[in-house]
């Protein structure tokens, strides 16, 4: 049934919130002048639904139109990749995910920073230091809650280690909803800090080892931006 044309005010209303270029701030960063691209993987998503959207619209089928239209808008926030300012400090190890610190844990040798990303959160992943991706493990399991403690052990992950001087190993968890985990880096890969180096989608959690050696420089309930907050820094005895 052909229901008239898509009225004004309807896509007016996706206008909100304010656009910021640490990727938080909804779809104001994608329908106004604030547009960032996406992430490699978000075209399969985007460019099908922006065409179903067109087609609708087309042929004046509003309702369906306006429901394709924010599936549409959804995909392309999700799967924003706003650039980032890498701290140049060389002792410094950013953040490899946006999200929140929601748990750290001491352990033997290393410290366990736990980060878990939201779906309204930028879900491209980062190098956290310089280095040779020197591992680059798929291990399949679970798919409990990202928060859950069984999430590290039990849920499918990938185990990433970047080695140069030093050594630092982070873990990429899927969660209930993140059920696939994209490394566009391969092994003997060189990669620098604050390079794009995967994805997981769609909310997850990103559980990162720092060696005791480290001053943490960040507490539990701290929000942080992928490539460009400091999580610790390296020193002499990390080294």
């Amino acid at each position: 049934m052909l229901l008239g044309p898509i009225p004004g005010s309807l896509v007016a209303r996706f206008r909100f919130g304010a656009a910021s270029d640490t990727g938080h701030g909804f779809p104001s960063e994608l329908l106004s002048g604030g547009i960032r691209p996406l992430a490699r993987d978000g075209y399969y998503f985007f460019l099908p639904l922006a065409v179903l959207t067109i087609v609708l619209a087309w042929f004046q089928l509003a309702i369906l139109a306006v429901l394709s239209l924010v599936l549409t808008v959804f995909v392309a926030y999700f799967f924003r990749d706003p650039e980032r300012s890498i701290p140049q400090n060389p002792d410094a190890i950013v953040s490899p995910a946006d999200g929140r610190i929601i748990r750290i844990i001491p352990m033997e040798a290393v410290t366990q920073v736990s980060i878990f990303l939201s779906v309204l959160d930028v879900h491209v992943n980062r190098a956290p230091v310089d280095g040779i991706l020197t591992r680059k493990e798929h291990r399949p399991g679970s798919f409990h809650l990202a928060w859950d403690d069984r999430a590290s052990l039990e849920n499918e992950r990938a185990i990433l280690t970047v080695s140069g001087d030093r050594s630092l190993t982070f873990i990429l968890v899927a969660g209930v909803l993140a059920r696939r985990i994209r490394v566009w880096r391969e092994e003997g890969e060189a990669v620098t800090k604050g390079d794009r180096i995967g994805l997981i989608r769609f909310g997850s959690r990103v559980d990162v080892l720092v060696p005791r050696g480290c001053k943490l420089l960040v507490s539990k309930g701290d929000r942080v931006y992928g490539g460009n907050s400091i999580l610790a820094l390296w020193n002499l005895t990390s080294r």
